[in-house]
């Protein structure tokens, strides 16, 4: 377990030998005073730094920003983070300016030091100067131990093994060559081993187990590099090098503040559109930018959800060859505060910030109004659509954090109903038999003392009852039959066990009998019809249905034993049915077919059946008229006999028709005297009499012993 990485130990040697001395031709402006300089005064001349300026100014910057976000004796996330520097100035021979303890790790410190060394001695002779002195010191230094260390050395005690040792070597110097490069790498190589024979027999000291050389040739603007750029290499399993060749000046500045974010896990985050007050003129106002650096976890939400907004900074990276490197930024829009009071916002995480340029007027400006107790909210740049506020600059016992807001769906909020679906998709999700799976797959603790006759572990029996429950288990109501009937319970817990008893294959048959009883009896089935028309499958369609999915449950661990295939092979028995069960079915089919036609066809078969009974009616009138004319016409023709009339609707005459075609109300009459002469039984007089006449008081007649009839014809 790494307790201790490569950027425990820093250590900064810097070059302090003559050529140090001579300048970067980088020229700097004195005379900033030019409107009120008064008349005939001779303006200052430019000047320009020296090689050494402006590495020191580079350095002490790097370690300005590394003590600004991992400050001493602080807790970076959930760990002490104890990032200790040590600084070395070589020429004749080294100077080291502080040591690892904790009282001299600051920038007021160093700067102190660095003040009493002075710069370079331009007169001192070369050769007695060389930067091989600070590098021996270097290696010694990360053979020492930190404050850390020996706390977690001695707290560990029998595993003090485990505690690393691993640290980086940065090294500004004016190399003459690759050559040259090269023998530094092996002159640190040789005295890492000399280090870590001494570290071995001493309690004082830790071997090297891995050291990162960082070198960065230096050279002024103007003059052409001797020394090629090279990637981090493996020198050997000790020592890693890489060469950065760099014009002194802002692009060594630029260069050190990317390494420092390469180092230590930093991004870059460039706040916009700040309003500040001219100097020149108090009642106007300009926009400004300032870039922060920070840890890299305050963009964490914006590589989540893949929106976040990068911009480049184009810096010179010193050579001919990377002329425009690139520098990634994070842009944030400015949002003008409307109170001074500190509002509570829902925060993720909250990182120390360190502004790139310090000293600029802008950076000057935000600080201050920060630490006065202000806050200052910042939303992501967007083309179109709300605005989004990610993020938030506010101070906290004078030190200033980037605090990152959620811009998502809060956790403490109440959560989404898992009813109301993924995406507004799917509603019917299986939520109370999914509460039933997890207590049935719950994890619990084992004793030593239970045996397994398998001889499998108890974690793995877990994960093969869980994958046994999962061979087929539906998430959706809507996918599935049988999981939604409640005579199908006993097979479904059943059947996934790993071996079956006699009496559990007994009440799978049992189970499989009730569903074909189901069948036989027609009893309907809990069938989804979301998303389908009309009434949904037929009764025969919905038992096919559940018995295919019954199947297909089944078969997925019909493999594991005797018993489990013997509940398959009943299946396969109970769905073929003998012929006359299918042509019964068959039957059935056709008669739920034909009346679902007769209900959707009713009214127009009506319409029909009333004009073809009109048509009917017609003509039986028609041919009842021809013949009585017949029977008119002939003389010799004898009286018709007594008849009951039929009490059909085709026989019934009505008691008047006129001559001539029927018109349709007396159509539509006869028909609804017709049908309501069905609904009582007849009057005695109507149903016996002769052309609708009939003759009372008979009685009278027979006894007086007068005949009914005479000269053939009905008496009146």
């Amino acid at each position: 377990m790494k307790m201790f990485s490569v950027s425990h130990k820093t250590v900064f040697v810097v070059d302090h030998c003559p050529y140090m001395a001579e300048s970067s031709r980088q020229q700097v402006e004195c005379d900033v005073l030019t409107k009120s300089r008064a008349q005939g005064m001779i303006p200052l001349a430019p000047v320009s730094k020296s090689l050494w300026t402006c590495a020191v100014e580079c350095s002490m910057e790097y370690c300005r920003i590394l003590y600004d976000i991992y400050p001493m004796d602080k807790l970076v996330k959930g760990q002490q983070s104890f990032t200790n520097v040590n600084y070395i100035v070589s020429d004749s021979e080294f100077h080291i300016l502080n040591s690892w303890r904790q009282e001299e790790q600051s920038t007021h410190e160093l700067m102190s030091a660095l003040a009493a060394v002075g710069p370079p001695n331009p007169r001192e002779d070369p050769e007695c100067c060389s930067i091989l002195h600070g590098l021996v010191a270097a290696v010694e230094a990360l053979c020492k131990i930190t404050e850390l260390q020996h706390e977690k050395r001695t707290a560990l005690m029998d595993t003090a093994e485990r505690v690393a040792n691993r640290g980086r070597i940065i090294c500004l110097t004016n190399a003459k060559s690759d050559t040259h490069v090269r023998m530094l790498e092996d002159c640190i190589q040789e005295t890492i081993l000399e280090q870590n024979k001494l570290a071995a027999g001493s309690d004082r000291l830790m071997a090297i187990q891995q050291c990162e050389l960082v070198l960065v040739h230096i050279y002024p603007q103007g003059d052409d590099t001797l020394v090629s750029d090279r990637p981090k290499k493996e020198v050997s399993p000790l020592l890693t090098s890489e060469v950065h060749s760099v014009r002194a000046g802002r692009h060594l500045a630029s260069k050190l503040n990317i390494l420092v974010q390469q180092h230590f896990d930093l991004a870059s985050t460039t706040i916009t559109n700040i309003p500040m007050k001219e100097e020149q003129h108090a009642n106007t106002s300009a926009n400004y930018d300032v870039e922060l650096l920070h840890h890299r976890d305050a963009h964490l939400e914006f590589f989540k959800s893949g929106g976040c907004i990068y911009t480049w900074d184009l810096h010179m990276a010193g050579t001919s060859t990377r002329e425009n490197g690139l520098k990634e930024t994070v842009t944030l829009k400015w949002c003008t505060p409307r109170t001074n009071s500190i509002e509570l916002h829902y925060c993720t995480g909250a990182y120390r910030i360190s502004p790139t340029d310090v000293n600029s007027r802008p950076s000057s400006c935000l600080t201050n109004f920060l630490l006065n107790g202000r806050s200052v909210l910042l939303e992501q740049p967007r083309k179109s659509g709300s605005k989004v506020i990610s993020h938030m600059l506010s101070s906290h016992g004078g030190e200033i954090f980037l605090h990152v807001l959620n811009s998502n769906r809060s956790t403490l909020e109440d959560p989404p109903s898992i009813s109301e679906g993924c995406g507004g998709r799917v509603t019917d999700y299986r939520i109370t038999d999914f509460g039933e799976f997890m207590r049935e797959n719950r994890l619990t603790p084992v004793s030593e003392s239970s045996y397994d006759p398998s001889g499998k572990l108890p974690a793995e029996r877990a994960k093969a009852q869980l994958e046994r429950h999962t061979r087929y288990w539906p998430m959706i109501i809507s996918q599935t039959t049988i999981f939604n009937m409640q005579a199908v319970v006993p097979l479904a817990n059943l059947i996934v066990k790993e071996t079956l008893t006699e009496e559990d294959l007994l009440t799978c048959q049992k189970t499989v009998y009730n569903l074909v009883d189901m069948e036989r009896k027609n009893d309907p089935l809990p069938i989804s019809t979301v998303g389908s028309r009309g009434k949904g499958p037929k009764r025969d369609e919905q038992y096919r249905i559940m018995w295919n999915e019954l199947e297909t449950l089944v078969k997925t661990h019909a493999g594991a034993t005797d018993r489990h295939q013997r509940v398959l092979d009943c299946i396969i028995a109970c769905r073929s049915k003998p012929p006359e069960e299918e042509d019964r079915k068959k039957r059935g089919r056709k008669r739920e077919e034909r009346e679902d036609r007769t209900e959707k066809n009713g009214s127009k078969d009506t319409d029909d059946k009333s004009w073809q009974d009109s048509e009917r009616l017609k003509g039986l009138l028609d041919k009842e008229d021809q013949e009585s004319e017949v029977i008119k016409d002939s003389p010799d023709s004898p009286e018709p006999l007594n008849k009951k009339p039929r009490l059909s609707t085709e026989d019934v005459q009505p008691p008047e028709r006129a001559k001539g075609p029927v018109s349709l109300l007396s159509m539509w009459t006869n028909r609804i005297t017709a049908v309501n002469s069905r609904k009582h039984q007849e009057f005695v007089g109507r149903a016996s009499s002769v052309n609708n006449k009939f003759e009372l008081y008979q009685h009278l007649k027979d006894e007086n012993g007068m005949d009914v009839h005479e000269n053939g014809k009905a008496s009146r």
